[in-house]
């Protein structure tokens, strides 16, 4: 089941910091990626395309204002939620980081629990089955805590695989997703599968949802990929 774990990416320069929230991110259950600096972070964001980024303020060479800017002005990057780290608590600094766009601020030092409650509340702004949450399109119905997924009140069995790929698509309703983003979300990166393998999970997936009937809601784009609705 570890490929759809959120992928955090942890942007913090001070080893003994990194290391307090590199282990308690991973104890959450994320996946965690690590840059030390802001020249690291810019690289690492297009390579992973991390769910959401944990981001100092004073890094060495590109600030974190900076790095939350360039991510924030990219059409690819803007809506990774940005949560900012900060030793200064002055309100100014903290109306700078909002800005340029951080999703949210969280001034040091804090408590580990309530960063960890911040980046639920940004992840399931952008990634609600990751984080359990109840997820609707139409008449499918999809319980990301319990796994269950029902379509017009009727429970549909599907295996992991498949109720990952529902999961990734009910979260963007209409997003059209290639096999490659697909094969990322869905299978994680670490795992080499060949892009056909994403037609056939997504023929299964079909055949589960109009099993008792009902339209096919998932769209094959021509050259592109799949899309829910």
């Amino acid at each position: 089941m570890g490929a759809h774990k959120p992928c955090v990416l942890l942007v913090e320069d001070e080893p003994a910091q990194r290391e307090v929230l590199r282990y308690n991110l991973a104890s959450e259950g994320y996946e965690v990626a690590i840059a030390e600096n802001g020249d690291d972070a810019l690289i690492m964001v297009d390579e992973i395309m991390p769910d959401l980024i944990l981001l100092d303020w004073m890094l060495p060479g590109v600030s974190g204002i900076e790095i939350c800017r360039q991510i924030k002005t990219r059409k690819e990057t803007r809506s990774i939620p940005v949560i900012m780290l900060s030793a200064r608590s002055e309100e100014l600094d903290r109306v700078r980081g909002l800005e340029t766009g951080a999703d949210d601020y969280v001034v040091k030092p804090f408590s580990v629990s309530e960063l960890m409650a911040r980046i639920r509340t940004q992840l399931r702004r952008t990634r609600p089955a990751s984080v359990g949450a109840l997820l609707e399109f139409e008449d499918i119905v999809l319980d990301g805590e319990s796994h269950r997924v029902t379509r017009a009140g009727v429970p549909i069995k599907l295996g992991p695989t498949e109720f990952r790929l529902l999961s990734t698509f009910m979260e963007k309703p209409g997003r059209v997703w290639s096999r490659e983003q697909l094969l990322d979300r869905v299978w994680g990166r670490e795992i080499y599968v060949d892009t056909r393998t994403v037609d056939v999970h997504v023929g299964r997936l079909r055949k589960a949802l109009c099993k008792l009937g009902g339209d096919d809601p998932l769209r094959t784009v021509r050259g592109t990929g799949y899309a829910l609705g």
